[in-house]
């Protein structure tokens, strides 16, 4: 439990950072609405051609009757939509990051500068830092969505499905939502993506106390964009934590040997 709070701690210590540092939050909130922007867009144009790409995905409908027809073609429109916003929920964190790549960094390392402590420069040109986070970013993505998809068919049992299941997700969401705001930092201090799961999963308790507030967080349309330079300063926070060396253990000093 002492975890669990501290992780949520440091999810309010990066949004009070944020708020301190308005220049910094305002540097920060850029590529959100970018992303916001272009998914926007995508949804839009998904919405208005839904009709039509359903038409083109069930050819097999063409010499059905027309209200058979007409019912088939709207459900797999309204499927193509609703996959669409799942698509969009998942993966708007990855991609906001990789496209605010060069910012969240700068953020990151501000946050480190004046905390004190920060690890030294890792030496590697930009060009190799920015293929770096694509492939850790599609990494996580890629599983995130193979366990959404083993939670969506777990899903149609009954009770359970709707009990245990969306708890679970919500896990796994904040979970992974904490490993993609902590890369930058952990990234930083030479860690790949296997090391960082790894790493979160030493620390579960901690790493849920501050990615579940804030994936329920994000579901509110729109926070995510503006909670966004919060939550990775708030996630460098995290890993100071976690990469603070131990406290060397305490001896006690040698007893006094007798004088012979």
């Amino acid at each position: 439990m002492r975890q669990l709070i501290q992780g949520f701690r440091h999810l309010l210590h990066g949004q009070r950072w944020a708020a301190r540092h308005g220049r910094w939050w305002g540097f920060g909130l850029l590529p959100g609405l970018v992303s916001l922007l272009l998914y926007l867009a995508a949804l839009a144009a998904l919405i208005t051609w839904g009709g039509d790409l359903a038409d083109w995905l069930t050819p097999f409908a063409d010499h059905w009757s027309s209200g058979l027809r007409s019912l088939v073609r709207d459900v797999t429109a309204l499927l193509l939509i609703g996959g669409g916003l799942m698509l969009a929920v998942v993966t708007f964190t990855a991609v906001t990051l990789l496209i605010g790549e060069p910012f969240y960094e700068s953020l990151s390392e501000r946050v480190e500068e004046i905390e004190g402590g920060g690890p030294p420069p890792l030496g590697m040109s930009w060009w190799r830092q920015l293929l770096w986070g694509l492939r850790d970013a599609l990494a996580s993505v890629l599983l995130v969505a193979g366990i959404g998809l083993v939670l969506f068919v777990l899903s149609f049992i009954p009770v359970v499905g709707q009990t245990v299941v969306p708890a679970v997700g919500i896990c796994v969401s904040g979970f992974f939502l904490a490993e993609q705001l902590t890369a930058l930092a952990f990234q930083r201090r030479g860690l790949t993506f296997r090391q960082r799961v790894r790493q979160l999963r030493g620390r579960l308790p901690l790493a849920l106390g501050f990615g579940v507030p804030l994936a329920l967080l994000f579901l509110i349309p729109l926070v995510a964009v503006f909670a966004m330079p919060g939550a990775v300063a708030g996630a460098t926070l995290l890993v100071r934590e976690l990469d603070a060396p131990a406290a060397p253990p305490t001896t006690p000093p040698p007893a006094p040997t007798a004088p012979e």
